[in-house]
């Protein structure tokens, strides 16, 4: 008899019928006929042409705010205008079809992030400037990201540690969250997509005078899927064969976030906030039988809290002092779904793997002491710890921080920055990152230019790790040194109200880069003791003892080199109509310890992103059309098995109808498909994917806005 849901697990009941899709897609191509004959019927008087904001406001670049066009820092930015018209409620979706400098794989443990040739962790993400902590194998659990609350999203290429400190090596991802102004507002969206996914967002919002309140909900689900139910094996003697499995290319999964935030303005100078929220998460794997690969014995169970506090006091219009307090905590367990009576393990048990909690309390100060001059000052104390069972580690360390920039403006041409900040780590030591940029305007052109240094601390797994897997003793080194980078780049760009074009070119060095190396116990002098401490460590027998073959050890053993540039381009063109269109070019190089050169794990060359949006309003109906696009080359993993992982493009289209005429209620209903070409790759697992989507889904949201 198969074990709990096995035939669900078999993912046979995942796709929709065939007539089903054939009914949403006549359902959708529908929709947009009636819609364009009563806008035919009905676009009376003159129409109001829909523009683009292509000179938002941004704070990543330089730690102030100040209008695109203005910023020494070339920063990209991705507005919640864009993402809505896309129909995104996922953040992963949003970043991976509108910005071509990151793209994301998927491995067990969740979804792997890739900027600029490097890897998740070198990226350092933020909500509001604060660090967003809590991952699986390094890959930072993007389920967390409220995409309801994103007011836009900023993208800070190359190293930012000048002001943001350790992991922003590759890039800093800002996510700015939006606090509405209407006494009260509550927004609800839904949205559900074939293979059962479903996304519910709720958020209820209250703003008086002096008083806040923001509370925000969201519930996702997901059957997952299977794109093929064959898997590679190899024998004991290499050959290569495939057999039935099991194994998903996305596992089902159920998660809830809730987040609350209060706001207090005792007056116009002086305010305070408070905030929290909890996050709830577990999939759903396919269970293991013995008679077939690719089972699981345990889902992967997440659960996260973090608090907040703070205030600010304006001394005037443009300087103020601000403090910052807040704890973030992640836990990783696994929920057992087999039962081991070996180990006394019962169905439904639980098992901690990992626990994380991160602490940080920063003082900054915004000054404007002169005209068209401002200063940042600021101090900054982190304390992180991890508690990993499985791998030895039950360690804390903490960063002591300070840094000063100053940003001059000159004959309203020449703006310059010039930061610096210092690291005191408590293991690796201390380091300073400084930071130059110059930014040149003449009428809407703008030429900059960056120099800026980054580092990267050692992580807790990485200094202390120590596990038996198979025949491989793991160990961390306490004695690793901090990464670091020199980041140089170039911009062009050229800024009116209808035209945005933006060319960067960039040149990044990393040294020290940590990684592992292994060894063989047989040949190396102390291979004995190795082995006699790990069989007291992990109580071994000497059977499994004598089983132990390799070593593997952590060091500053590689070097890497990433030389790239990006082009973007965004236009209004007039009537409605607005397109924008990216390129990102990446040559990632690594030197590994001896001495051979070779492409960066996971990294793509070439990626481009394109989008095509139209939205027209006839009285109080508004129409919204989009369609967008991703393509990039096939992504590199340097000595796998099956080799490099293929190349791929995918279209999306999204309409929305929008309801405007009630006094207090707004109304958005919307239709689409993703993968309109039915891209998919059916390889059997063990290969390397690139595009894990299943084929062509259509989906159908609704959004209710009640503001008074």
């Amino acid at each position: 008899m198969p074990s709990r849901g096995q035939e669900g697990r078999l993912l046979t009941h995942y796709s929709k019928t065939s007539m089903n899709k054939r009914c949403l897609l006549t359902i959708l191509m529908g929709g947009c006929a009636a819609v364009g004959a009563f806008a035919q019927q009905h676009a009376t008087g003159k129409d109001k042409e829909m523009t683009v904001d292509l000179n938002p406001v941004v704070v990543t670049g330089t730690g102030t705010h100040q209008r695109l066009k203005n910023t020494p820092a070339p920063v990209e930015v991705v507005t919640a205008n864009e993402i809505k018209k896309a129909g995104i409620t996922d953040f992963q979706q949003a970043m991976t079809m509108l910005v071509p400098s990151l793209s994301f794989s998927t491995n067990s443990m969740g979804s792997y992030l890739m900027m600029n040739g490097l890897s998740n962790k070198y990226v350092l993400i933020l909500i509001n400037g604060r660090k967003l902590t809590g991952d699986t194998s390094n890959n930072i659990d993007l389920s967390r990201i409220d995409m309801s609350r994103v007011k836009r999203i900023e993208v800070l290429d190359g190293a930012g540690s000048s002001l943001y400190g350790s992991d922003a090596i590759a890039g800093v991802i800002n996510i700015i969250t939006n606090e509405p102004k209407e006494l009260m507002q509550v927004t609800s969206t839904t949205r559900y997509e074939d293979h059962r996914q479903l996304t519910q967002m709720v958020n209820a919002d209250i703003a008086t005078e002096k008083f806040g309140s923001y509370t925000s909900y969201k519930h996702e689900q997901s059957a997952g899927w299977q794109n093929s139910d064959l898997a590679y094996v190899t024998d004991k003697k290499g050959n290569v064969s495939t057999v039935p499995t099991v194994s998903a290319t996305s596992n089902g999964f159920h998660s809830n976030l809730v987040n609350q935030k209060f706001t207090f303005e005792p007056t116009e100078k002086l305010s305070f906030y408070a905030n929290g929220g909890y996050y709830w998460k577990l999939t759903d794997r396919p269970v293991y039988t013995a008679d077939i690969d690719g089972g699981s014995k345990y889902d992967l169970h997440y659960e996260s809290y973090n608090f907040g506090l703070g205030g600010r006091y304006k001394i005037n219009k443009r300087s103020s002092i601000q403090l910052d307090l807040m704890n973030d905590n992640y836990m990783q367990n696994y929920k057992y779904t087999v039962a081991d009576d070996k180990n006394k393990i019962a169905i439904g048990d639980y098992a901690k793997t990992k626990e994380q909690h991160f602490y940080d309390a920063e003082l900054k100060g915004i000054f404007n002491f002169a005209k068209n001059n401002m200063t940042v000052l600021g101090v900054d104390y982190r304390s992180e710890s991890l508690d990993r069972p499985s791998a030895r580690v039950d360690k804390s360390v903490y960063t002591a921080s300070a840094y000063a920039q100053h940003e001059i403006k000159l004959w309203n041409c020449l703006t310059g920055i010039a930061g610096v900040r210092y690291d005191y780590h408590e293991l690796a030591g201390g380091r300073f990152t400084p930071k130059v940029a110059v930014m040149y305007s003449v009428g809407a052109f703008n030429i900059r230019g960056t120099y800026s240094t980054g580092y990267r601390a050692p992580g807790l797994d990485e200094l202390y790790y120590y596990m038996n897997k198979g025949t491989t003793i793991t160990q961390g080194n306490k004695d690793l040194k901090a990464e670091h980078s020199n980041y140089y780049s170039v911009n062009l760009e050229y800024n009116t109200n209808r035209l945005n074009v933006s060319v960067t070119g960039y040149l990044n060095y990393i040294g020290d880069m940590i990684n592992s190396t292994t060894y063989k116990l047989a040949d190396l002098p102390n291979g004995e003791e190795l082995r006699a401490a790990a069989q007291k460590e992990f109580n071994l027998t000497d059977a499994e003892t004598k089983k132990l073959a390799n070593y593997k050890l952590y060091g500053n053993l590689d070097k890497g080199v990433v030389r790239g540039f990006e082009v973007n381009a965004a236009t209004n063109l007039g009537a409605g109509f607005s397109l924008n269109g990216n390129y990102a070019y990446a040559y990632a190089r690594g030197k590994s310890v001896d001495g051979v050169w070779g492409n960066i794990d996971r990294s793509v060359r070439h990626t481009g992103t394109v989008a095509g949006n139209y939205t027209h309003a006839w009285n109080d109906y508004m129409l919204n059309v989009n369609i967008n696009g991703r393509f990039q080359s096939k992504r590199f993993h340097p000595g796998h098995s099956y080799g490099d992982a293929p190349g791929y493009g995918v279209w999306n289209l999204n309409v929305k109808h929008s309801l405007t005429g009630f006094q207090h209620l707004g109304l958005d209903f919307g239709m689409g498909l993703d993968n309109i070409f039915n891209k998919r790759d059916t390889r059997p697992n063990g290969v390397n994917y690139a595009l894990l989507s299943p084929g062509r889904m259509a989906y159908v949201s609704l959004t209710l806005r009640f503001k008074k």
